[in-house]
Protein backbone atom coordinates (compact mmCIF):
# COMPACT_ATOMS: atom_id res chain seq x y z
CA UNK A 1 0.00 0.00 0.00
CA UNK A 2 1.68 3.08 -1.17
CA UNK A 3 1.19 6.10 0.54
CA UNK A 4 0.81 9.37 -1.23
CA UNK A 5 1.77 11.56 1.48
CA UNK A 6 4.49 13.65 0.42
CA UNK A 7 7.23 14.66 3.08
CA UNK A 8 8.45 17.93 3.85
CA UNK A 9 12.49 17.12 4.54
CA UNK A 10 13.57 20.93 3.75
CA UNK A 11 14.06 21.81 6.59
CA UNK A 12 16.16 18.95 7.57
CA UNK A 13 18.60 18.94 5.15
CA UNK A 14 19.45 22.79 5.57
CA UNK A 15 19.83 22.42 9.14
CA UNK A 16 23.15 22.63 10.78
CA UNK A 17 25.64 19.54 10.89
CA UNK A 18 27.32 17.75 14.07
CA UNK A 19 30.88 19.09 14.43
CA UNK A 20 32.50 15.98 15.95
CA UNK A 21 34.92 13.27 14.28
CA UNK A 22 33.33 9.58 14.44
CA UNK A 23 35.90 7.03 15.68
CA UNK A 24 36.30 6.19 11.68
CA UNK A 25 37.51 9.65 10.94
CA UNK A 26 34.72 11.06 9.30
CA UNK A 27 32.43 13.80 10.13
CA UNK A 28 28.76 12.88 12.21
CA UNK A 29 26.08 14.23 10.12
CA UNK A 30 23.32 14.23 12.35
CA UNK A 31 21.67 17.16 12.79
CA UNK A 32 23.40 19.53 15.56
CA UNK A 33 20.89 20.70 18.43
CA UNK A 34 19.95 24.34 18.12
CA UNK A 35 22.83 26.89 19.47
CA UNK A 36 25.08 23.94 20.13
CA UNK A 37 27.34 22.39 17.62
CA UNK A 38 26.53 18.67 18.31
CA UNK A 39 23.65 16.49 17.81
CA UNK A 40 21.92 14.78 20.73
CA UNK A 41 24.10 11.56 20.36
CA UNK A 42 27.45 12.96 21.35
CA UNK A 43 26.25 15.57 23.78
CA UNK A 44 24.28 18.43 22.46
CA UNK A 45 21.52 18.34 25.02
CA UNK A 46 24.24 17.87 27.82
CA UNK A 47 25.13 20.04 30.51
CA UNK A 48 23.26 22.50 32.62
CA UNK A 49 21.32 25.06 31.05
CA UNK A 50 23.25 28.48 29.98
CA UNK A 51 23.70 31.28 33.05
CA UNK A 52 22.10 31.32 36.19
CA UNK A 53 18.57 29.56 35.49
CA UNK A 54 19.57 26.37 37.09
CA UNK A 55 20.12 27.80 40.34
CA UNK A 56 16.25 28.30 41.37
CA UNK A 57 14.88 25.07 42.48
CA UNK A 58 12.35 25.97 44.80
CA UNK A 59 12.61 29.45 46.35
CA UNK A 60 12.10 28.84 49.74
CA UNK A 61 15.75 30.90 50.48
CA UNK A 62 15.48 33.51 47.88
CA UNK A 63 15.78 36.82 49.61
CA UNK A 64 12.04 37.70 48.92
CA UNK A 65 11.28 34.75 50.96
CA UNK A 66 13.30 35.52 53.72
CA UNK A 67 12.47 38.92 53.98
CA UNK A 68 8.48 37.84 53.87
CA UNK A 69 9.63 35.12 56.41
CA UNK A 70 11.26 38.20 58.78
CA UNK A 71 8.19 40.44 58.99
CA UNK A 72 5.87 37.25 59.37
CA UNK A 73 7.96 36.23 62.74
CA UNK A 74 8.34 39.94 63.82
CA UNK A 75 3.87 39.67 63.45
CA UNK A 76 3.82 36.63 65.43
CA UNK A 77 5.80 38.37 68.04
CA UNK A 78 3.86 41.50 68.10
CA UNK A 79 0.78 39.41 68.26
CA UNK A 80 2.41 37.22 71.51
CA UNK A 81 2.85 40.46 73.07
CA UNK A 82 -0.72 41.75 72.56
CA UNK A 83 -2.12 38.39 73.59
CA UNK A 84 0.21 38.28 76.73
CA UNK A 85 -0.74 42.00 77.68
CA UNK A 86 -4.33 40.88 77.61
CA UNK A 87 -3.94 38.09 79.73
CA UNK A 88 -2.28 40.08 82.38
CA UNK A 89 -4.75 42.60 82.31
CA UNK A 90 -7.92 39.48 81.95
CA UNK A 91 -6.24 38.29 85.34
CA UNK A 92 -6.83 41.48 87.37
CA UNK A 93 -10.58 41.84 86.20
CA UNK A 94 -11.88 38.65 86.80
CA UNK A 95 -11.94 36.42 90.05
CA UNK A 96 -9.84 33.11 90.24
Amino acid sequence: MASDHVRNVGPMQRARRCQRIKRNGERCRAPAITGRGLCRSHGGKAGAPKGNRNALKHGLYTGAARERDRRARALLRQIREVLEALEEEMQGIRPE
